[in-house]
């Protein structure tokens, strides 16, 4: 069962963000958890729970107005992260949770549907294609600090 995230929701959803992005603190993602909720409109929360309530994945997307890399349209659905527990994989879980963003995506006016992964996370790639993404592009960045 997909659902959209709420209150009862935030303890499952931090814990699975934790899962997602081991090196954030959990200060870090309370926090963005409360930026997206004050945000209902530009973004989706979703929860993926078994039929006992056990929270097993979750997705967050946003509306982007902004250039997104490899699309042509404004604005543009945007994944911007995807986990579900490894014991829950491969049983279309992660495929719900995409749809349900797709179907939001469509009622928001986007015509495209985005998502980016680091470029050595292949599973992730193999994920994204099996979902119907197809890549676009790959970029490494640089930086340099500059010295005053």
């Amino acid at each position: 069962m997909i659902v959209v995230a709420t209150a009862t929701d935030l303890a499952d959803w931090a814990a699975l963000r934790q899962a997602l992005w081991p090196d954030t603190a959990p200060e870090e993602h309370q926090a963005e958890i409360a930026a997206q909720v004050a945000r209902p409109h530009d973004t989706i929360n979703l929860v993926a729970r078994q039929a006992d309530g056990t929270a097993v994945g979750f997705a967050e997307a946003s509306i982007r107005h902004d250039h997104v890399n490899g699309c042509d349209t404004s604005p543009v659905a945007f994944l911007e992260g995807i986990y579900v527990e490894p014991e829950h994989r491969r049983i279309g879980t992660a495929r719900m949770l995409v749809a349900a963003v797709e179907d939001w995506a469509r009622a928001q006016g986007c015509s495209e549907f985005a998502s980016d992964a680091d470029i050595d996370n292949t599973d992730s790639h193999r994920m994204h294609a099996a979902l119907g993404f197809e890549e676009t592009q790959r970029a490494v960045y640089f930086r340099k600090a500059l010295r005053a």
